[in-house]
């Protein structure tokens, strides 16, 4: 937004990504009186009964850094074997029209949250986040592997079918 000189912030106080996602994709659309598309995500572990959920990015504190999130999430976990490790990352994507018209998608991905960092790609959660079934962390995928099975990904694709079937799109399934 900063970068089309939008400097307005939509406080992200919702109880969940979608409500998250929805609340920005809306705002942002009557203020700009464009379509907009927005989007929340962020991790939910099992054994901290879905934390850190809408609080990712701030886990360890308002202007925490991904370091600083990773080292309390892993704090948190200490004595946990690799079996009680569940995790989710989970996105929801909202595309709101001036007209009020809003829809929404939600994707995810699951996996295990490892004892220590691995990978230099990605960010946040990534170099912790070990990928069901790859048995490797985003941050150890391409950028395209990742894109292909992440929570994001999913969730965009799930939003081109989607306008593709209500023939916003119609023609485009190339995007």
């Amino acid at each position: 937004l900063k970068d089309i000189g939008i400097t307005i912030e939509v406080e992200e106080d919702q109880e969940s990504f979608a409500g998250n996602a929805r609340k920005k994709a809306i705002e942002i659309a009557e203020y700009t009186s464009q379509p907009t598309l927005a989007d929340d995500s962020g991790l939910e572990v099992m054994a901290l009964k879905g934390q850190p959920g809408v609080y990712s990015a701030r886990f360890a504190g308002e202007n925490a850094t991904d370091e600083e999130n990773n080292i309390k999430l892993l704090k948190m976990m200490e004595g946990i074997p690799l079996e009680s490790r569940g995790a989710v990352f989970r996105c929801a994507i909202a595309l709101a029209y001036p007209t009020g018209k809003v829809l929404q998608v939600m994707g995810w991905c699951y996996g295990k949250i490892g004892f220590f960092p691995s990978g230099n790609g990605g960010f946040g959660y990534d170099p912790l986040f070990i990928v069901d079934g790859l048995g490797k962390t985003f941050a150890q995928l391409t950028p395209r592997e990742k894109n292909r099975i992440s929570h994001r990904g999913i969730a965009l694709n799930k939003l081109k079918e989607l306008l593709i079937s209500q023939e916003i799109l119609k023609g485009k399934k190339d995007i």
